[in-house]
């Protein structure tokens, strides 16, 4: 892997990572494929969308088909028939949302399928075993992610053990890599100084690039703000980094603002299934009645085949119809809006002009109160 700074306007930087299955252009988002597909979607509508790099999951993969499964038909861009990049995260996210079913230890978690309740063990070097088994192009070490609030003690001993998993981590990816990146997650809670400590520790490691986890777990807003830019400043400069989880417009756009390379969030498809479409002037819902009769298009500045096809009225039929064909077009809508959006961002830090770019968004945005967050 190979990464590229191209351009920077203040914090804000645009990028290039070259993979082994293509370019990838930060800022970037990467739409979620938790179970090998991006919900609703082809290959074919990603590539129409303009994505360059999607996220499948560990922890969903481990459990159903399985890693040897995949590997054994190929791997997985072979396995859902997408050609361009793959990102893997660790696992650790969702085991600790089994927080009534797992158990954490120093070897690893213990935990029950979320799918039929049955017994199963991640260590450190069984997660990037998977990874490896699925064929990814950047991985991660298995990590501790802790829930908002947490006591400073309880902190420092999850850091502690999120450092040693990654150590081993990297010893497992080390002794069987194959051609794969890994990057680093960085941890610490809410406590600025355990952050410090944590991005300097996981920057000693040595890790390809460098994720930012715990982020939008219940913590104000303002405050995951401060520590995506404390710990973006602490990681070197001439490598990606990435925020995991993190996917509102308004907090991409504040996120690359401080320094982010990379982002994921099941926002787009999720809020898509509940009939919710983003557009520069703010998220709209489809059930509400005022669209039974509006022939404008979601999103006037848009140019995916929703928009350039349909009206706000026959969407809103399809959905209040529950007609299969209202999930793909919405979906296919909402990822094309952020990925849209990370182009612009793009454009405006090479043409040195991204603070006007941010205030001109965030003026015109309106932020609903409908919050439908991560998987």
């Amino acid at each position: 892997m190979k990464f590229e700074l191209l351009a920077t306007d203040g914090a804000a930087r645009a990028g290039r990572l070259t993979t082994a299955h293509g370019v990838v252009d930060t800022p970037i988002f990467m739409p979620v494929g938790t179970h090998a597909t991006v919900k609703a979607l082809g290959p074919d509508d990603l590539r129409a969308a303009g994505a360059q790099i999607v996220l499948a999951n560990t922890y969903h993969l481990f459990l159903r088909p399985g890693h040897d499964v995949v590997k054994e038909l190929g791997g997985l861009h072979r396995f859902m028939g997408w050609d361009g990049a793959i990102l893997t995260d660790s696992g650790g996210f969702q085991v600790f949302s089994l927080s009534k079913l797992r158990k954490i230890t120093e070897a690893g978690a213990e935990f029950r399928s979320a799918v039929d309740g049955s017994a199963h063990f991640l260590s450190p070097e069984i997660a990037v075993e998977v990874q490896q088994a699925l064929g990814a192009d950047i991985v991660h070490p298995l990590d501790e992610c802790l829930a908002y609030p947490a006591t400073r003690e309880a902190t420092e001993r999850s850091l502690a053990l999120t450092l040693r998993w990654a150590a081993r981590s990297k010893a497992a990816h080390a002794a069987g890599a194959a051609g794969q990146a890994m990057f680093g997650i960085v941890q610490g809670g809410t406590d600025e100084a355990l952050r410090s400590q944590a991005a300097r520790a996981t920057v000693d490691l040595g890790f390809d690039g460098y994720a930012i986890g715990g982020m939008a777990v219940g913590e104000p807003k303002p405050l995951m703000y401060d520590l995506t830019a404390l710990v973006a400043g602490l990681l070197p400069a001439n490598q990606p980094r990435y925020l995991m989880g993190v996917g509102k417009p308004e907090d991409l756009v504040a996120s690359v603002a401080r320094g982010v390379d990379m982002f994921d969030c099941v926002l787009p498809t999720r809020n898509a299934r509940n009939g919710q479409a983003f557009t520069a002037d703010g998220p709209l819902t489809l059930k509400q009645a005022r669209y039974a009769k509006d022939a404008a298009p979601l999103d006037a500045e848009c140019a995916c085949y929703a928009c350039r096809g349909f009206s706000r009225a026959y969407l809103r039929h399809l959905f209040m119809s529950s007609e299969l064909l209202a999930y793909r077009l919405l979906t296919l809508h909402n990822v094309t809006f952020f990925l849209r959006l990370v182009r612009d961002m793009r454009a405006a830090i090479a043409a040195g002009g991204f603070g006007p770019f941010q205030a001109r968004f965030l003026a015109r945005y309106a932020v609903s109160s409908v919050d439908v967050s991560r998987d």
